[in-house]
């Protein structure tokens, strides 16, 4: 009997759990950390969400199996919010598919159209299920970069004239988890043509969509007229309704790719909870005002966290959108590398971030900071981090 499983082998050990079990452990020995690490809103839903999960998980009916390609409400309420935001038309029964959370929706989208010696353009850094959940699925990764200038145009025309066998999907993921980059809607434009043209399908990551700051709103891929012939787009509940932990989202768009999630997951699961179902659609279809408002949070948040941590001596980017902000190691630790530096910094200043080696080779030399503290929390991290700075740096 052989333990050398093949999937397993193709992956390596989860770089940030190692930060997260030592987090785990300073806690658990009574040490105040503040973690910037794991992008976890800290915020509840609204309250007339959490009511009408209660409302229907009250019902005696309410337990049984749900459906795997969600409720047709559910599906209704996200066209109606692409209409809205987008100005986006998508029919709910072919063009959407609730999931759980994007992350399983993209690892199961992998399963279904992916195969062994499949070649799959993904970004690098990136976060780990965008090349992960293809090498499960037993294909290879060609990674191009996240910088949607130039050279990301000439990675896609080299991967597509030297990757033997050519290409077959590019992952795309603007707001970028980690490095917080955007898009405007003439690259996506430009993305759609060069797609059509490569006969690559998109799929696009969009689980920050409104968590955009300074007046400047994201875009949608499916903006583009005709996008919908070559991708589909994966939201989330998570961020934008700080519904994380229900583990709501959705894939949009081509009928095609839709139907071949869908059909997977028939195979997989019954779909999520009915009452967290019922629950997002009175997010959906609810007041909207929560949305602003974690909005101006995290861009409160983001302010403050760039003023302290600069004044402390790292000075940080200040990121357009998403709740992350994605900071070369600062001066004075550039070679120690990133994961030990954050294994440093959470030792020795009780401060939590992101490796950026976990999300993939390109990170190295960086960290993720998550805006998931209050501006409190966010100023007593910076003096944390001021000290250690002073007394640890070797430069």
């Amino acid at each position: 009997m052989s333990d050398e499983f093949y999937r397993i082998k193709r992956m390596p050990p989860y770089v940030i759990a190692e930060v997260n079990a030592m987090r785990h452990a300073a806690r658990q020995a009574g040490r105040d950390i503040i973690d910037l690490g794991m992008g976890n809103p800290d915020q509840p839903p609204p309250q007339h969400v959490i009511d009408k999960l209660c409302e229907v998980a009250a019902k005696p009916t309410a337990h049984g199996y749900s459906q795997s390609k969600g409720i047709p409400g559910l599906r209704k309420a996200q066209a109606n919010y692409y209409g809205r935001r987008f100005n986006v038309d998508l029919d709910p029964e072919r063009e959407v598919v609730v999931t759980m959370g994007s992350k399983e929706g993209l690892s199961s989208m992998a399963t279904a159209i992916s195969a062994p010696g499949d070649v799959i353009l993904a970004p690098s850094p990136a976060y780990p299920i965008h090349t992960y959940g293809f090498i499960i699925a037993g294909a290879t990764i060609r990674s191009v970069p996240t910088t949607p200038d130039e050279r990301y145009w000439k990675a896609l025309d080299n991967a597509m004239a030297y990757t033997v066998p050519r290409p077959t999907v590019l992952v795309v993921n603007y707001p970028s988890n980690p490095t917080a980059e955007t898009v405007d809607l003439a690259f996506y434009e430009r993305l759609v043509a060069w797609a059509r043209e490569n006969r690559v399908w998109i799929l696009s990551d969009l689980a920050y969509s409104e968590l955009y700051y300074d007046g400047k709103p994201t875009r949608s891929i499916l903006e583009v007229p005709g996008a919908k012939d070559v991708a589909v787009e994966f939201t989330s509940m998570s961020k934008t309704f700080s519904m994380a932990g229900w583990r709501i989202g959705f894939c949009v768009g081509n009928p095609e790719l839709v139907a071949a999630l869908t059909r997977v997951k028939s195979y997989l699961d019954y779909g999520a909870f009915t009452p967290i179902q019922a629950a997002a659609c009175a997010a959906l279809n609810g007041p909207q005002d929560v949305v602003e408002e974690n909005r101006l949070r995290y861009q409160s948040r983001r302010d403050v966290m760039v003023e302290s941590f600069t004044r402390a001596g790292w000075p940080i980017p200040n990121p357009p959108a998403s709740m992350f902000t994605w900071a070369e190691l600062p001066p004075g630790f550039e070679d120690m590398g990133s994961l030990e530096f954050s294994k440093q910094l959470l030792e020795h200043a009780g401060v939590a971030v992101a490796a950026g080696v976990g999300f993939g080779e390109e990170g190295e030399g960086f960290v993720r900071i998550a805006m998931v503290e209050n501006e409190q929390r966010i100023r007593q991290a910076a003096r944390n981090v001021k000290r250690f700075l002073a007394e640890h740096a070797r430069g």
